[in-house]
């Protein structure tokens, strides 16, 4: 593994400065039944909604939220257009990582002089609480970047939406933000994109793994993290790579039927209880054997967390050389095996886990060998 420069040590001027995450934008074949599903396995509130009772007529759009995570799930209401054909195509997915910027106008312009496929103009939403512009570009796959400029904005969401009353149904679990997204694209198109986020969002290189690093005794993947100018903004990159049997990634790209958003991590400051109540809620997650455990504080030095809870939780541990992190990856939240969450605790690692991709990896293939897929 090759570790390059954290982005927040690079003088250049910033050209598109990001706040960070303001939404993800998922369609979906039933929006009302996944925000449920979200609400009551992941603790989201539904804080706001637009469909035909608020004047839209081609779909129907849920906001859920919890800290500072905010989803839209969006389902069409034609059998026809583009949310439909999203859906028909990829199955429930992520169609929008949208970002939180000061000036949506000026990053289209930046982005796009810059190569970027413009998807919309920059244009204004307004209603009485004031006003929010936008704009969109395109990035791998369907999946496209919206730049959200809401500084004149009061309301609960955007104009369009109507605020819902409190959310009594959804459970929170201590989620906070959005630690990082994880695309996955085709064979040799990683430094592409990779290019892309460098050459049109000026992002930078932050940490790089092969196939050395991340293998089995089957299959093999590389991947590449880019990161923007302040490290809000973090976008892994992965591709296959040769392998003895059908890797992850390319299982993802036989069943969403090209590239796109592989991995949502998701962000706790206690992951011991965020992990019991997601468990206690329904969610599922990938489970490693017992000699993970055996040697683990061997591996990774002292920790503050009991062994015996982590192993009962299945959560995994790595260390760098600025602390330590604890993640746990979620089975496919679809029928197809496509989208799946991380959730993550870091206490000092700016890392991804590398010690533990052989396991997770391993994890990952016996699930793909039950589904026949491997």
């Amino acid at each position: 593994m090759a570790t390059l420069m954290h982005p927040e040590v690079v003088t250049q001027k910033d050209f598109l400065p990001l706040n960070g995450t303001d939404y993800v934008e998922f369609y979906a074949g039933n929006a009302r039944q996944a925000a449920y599903f979200y609400r009551l396995a992941f603790g989201m509130k539904l804080v706001a909604y637009a469909g035909p009772e608020t004047g839209v007529r081609d779909r129907a759009s849920y906001v859920l939220q919890q800290g500072k995570i905010r989803f839209v799930l969006t389902t069409s209401l034609r059998a026809d257009g583009e949310i439909a054909e999203h859906v028909r195509v990829h199955g429930d997915g992520v169609r929008d990582v949208a970002l939180w910027v000061d000036d949506a106008k000026q990053a289209w312009k930046e982005t796009t002089r810059r190569g970027a496929r413009s998807v919309r103009e920059p244009y204004e939403l307004r209603d009485a609480q004031g006003v929010v512009k936008l704009a969109s570009i395109a990035t791998y796959g369907d999946t496209i970047h919206t730049f959200v400029e809401r500084s004149g904005y009061s309301g609960v969401f955007m104009p369009g939406f109507r605020t819902e009353p409190e959310d009594r149904a959804a459970r929170p679990t201590g989620l906070l933000y959005v630690d990082h997204m994880v695309g996955n694209v085709g064979w040799n198109e990683m430094n592409r994109w990779v290019d892309f986020y460098a050459d049109a969002m000026g992002f930078s290189l932050y940490q790089h793994f092969d196939d050395k690093d991340i293998s089995t005794e089957y299959s093999a993947l590389m991947s590449k993290v880019m990161a923007n100018g302040n490290g809000r903004v973090k976008f892994p990159i992965n591709e296959p790579a040769e392998g003895r049997r059908k890797s992850q990634v390319e299982e993802y790209l036989e069943f969403y039927h090209g590239p796109g958003v592989q991995h949502i991590a998701l962000a706790t400051d206690d992951i011991l209880s965020t992990v019991s109540k997601l468990q206690e809620q329904g969610v599922g997650f990938l489970r490693v054997p017992h000699s993970y455990y055996s040697d683990l504080e061997k591996r990774v030095g002292r920790i503050d967390e009991p062994i015996e809870e982590l192993e009962k939780l299945g959560v995994l541990v790595d260390r760098d050389d600025e602390g330590y992190m604890l993640q746990i990856f979620t089975r496919p939240v679809e029928d197809r095996p496509t989208l799946f969450y991380e959730i993550i605790q870091r206490k000092g690692s700016r890392s991804f886990g590398k010690g533990n991709f052989r396991a997770l990896f391993e994890a990952i293939e016996r699930e793909q060998a039950e589904r026949g897929n491997l």
